[in-house]
């Protein structure tokens, strides 16, 4: 590259010299300011193709890790966490493996070394709607079934706050249903206090539907929406997976970063992975996704 670096400036410099280019037209071929071009016309004419040499290309960055450090660090993706994500891995490297460098770096070195795929950018993405101001406003509710542990399916229920994406209550059930609604809001209750509104899919346990794909019937509850009622909570139907988006994303982001730790913690029974949820995961995610609600206050009560 500094060869044929070398080579075009000597053409440029030719002309120059032969009045076919100015200075100006020079530098800018050359993509420099016109002072640089004279100050690489001076060291040309001094010490000819040495002078243009890059001194700076034979010294190691200041900064530059050992080699020691990057083979550690691709030998723990390798060995521990291959399916992990490069954003997962990283926030376990922080946290398990006295990790001090950025995430650009990490992401540059598994990028490089052809552990991971460089990925390519996301289209524009339709805009999010603004979150409740206070957490207690409005809380999501939903459930997902997936292969969480090898050759099972599970349905994995989240009960999560809109204001700031706090995840309050997440168990795995054989199947969703009444009581794992109940469950849910009886654990948030529990540990917060009561909420204002509940924001659901169009699942049988939660609304009457007089035909497939029309609207809820609201005069006709539930035997969880009557308690909903009961108790002041206001609930909201989605009409789409779209309109569920903030617990869709969460959801996406359960499914691929759960489905690891619990294979990375040998866990295969439901009751290890209800007890793994409890103790150590809500905990850990909520400090990585929650975002600070717009205004301080709760409106719990």
């Amino acid at each position: 590259l500094e060869g044929v670096k070398r080579m075009r400036f000597n053409d440029i410099y030719t002309k120059w010299q032969n009045k076919r280019l100015t200075a100006e037209q020079a530098a800018e071929i050359l993509g420099v300011h016109k002072r640089t071009f004279r100050r690489q016309c001076r060291s040309y004419e001094g010490e000819k193709a040495n002078g243009l040499y890059d001194a700076r290309l034979d010294k190691i960055a200041h900064n530059a890790a050992p080699v020691d450090e990057v083979i550690k660090l691709l030998t723990i993706f390798d060995t521990r966490y291959p399916t992990f994500t490069i954003k997962h891995f990283y926030d376990k490297w922080i946290a398990n493996h006295d990790g001090a460098r950025s995430y650009a770096w990490v992401k540059n070195q598994l990028q490089n070394s052809g552990l991971t795929k460089k990925t390519t950018k996301r289209g524009t993405h339709r805009r999010k709607r603004p979150r409740k101001p206070l957490p207690g406003m409005m809380l999501h509710q939903d459930g997902s079934t997936h292969f969480w542990v090898p050759n099972v399916q599970w349905d994995l229920i989240v009960t999560m706050d809109d204001a700031n994406s706090q995840i309050y209550s997440a168990f795995f059930v054989e199947q969703e249903g009444t009581w794992s609604s109940f469950n849910g809001v009886k654990e948030v209750i529990e540990s917060h206090g009561l909420f204002c509104t509940l924001y659901t899919d169009r699942g049988s346990h939660y609304w009457n539907t007089p035909t497939v794909g029309s609207k809820v019937d609201k005069n006709n509850l539930t035997q969880f929406g009557r308690a909903m009622r009961q108790l002041g909570i206001n609930m909201i139907p989605a009409y789409s997976p779209e309109a569920r988006g903030r617990s869709e994303r969460m959801f996406r982001t359960l499914q691929d970063r759960l489905v690891k730790e619990l294979a990375l913690n040998n866990i295969t029974t439901i009751d290890a992975a209800n007890k793994f949820l409890r103790e150590c995961f809500i905990a850990d995610f909520n400090k990585l996704f929650m975002v600070e609600p717009e205004e301080v206050g709760s409106a719990f009560i």
